[in-house]
């Protein structure tokens, strides 16, 4: 299961998590995004329980977009106790978001 970001909810559940977690900063409106969605719904199955999958959108969640200085989208972060320790920027496959994740685990 994928988890839908707030600016509300994102030091809870990304900043103060237990395991790995990967944000993917979306928009509605971007194709690159929907291409991508589809992957990390697939892994986010895979992962289930050992790393978490997250999203947050970019147009209604302006603080968070802005601190993490997003440019472009879709931006993939991945935490780790709280830091960035990675990232991919627009549309990535499976390959290269599953080796991401499971150098993080």
């Amino acid at each position: 299961m994928v988890v839908e970001l707030t600016d509300q909810s994102f030091d809870e559940e990304v900043l103060k998590s237990e395991i790995p977690v990967m944000v993917d900063f979306y928009a509605p409106w971007c194709a690159p995004c929907h291409m991508t969605a589809p992957v990390i719904d697939k892994l986010a199955g895979e992962y289930d329980g050992k790393f978490k999958f997250c999203k947050i959108n970019v147009d209604d969640n302006p603080q968070m977009a802005g601190k993490y200085n997003v440019m472009s989208i879709p931006l993939m972060l991945f935490f780790k106790a709280g830091d960035i320790v990675d990232q991919a920027i627009g549309a990535v496959g499976s390959p290269a978001l599953k080796s991401k994740v499971d150098g993080l685990l």
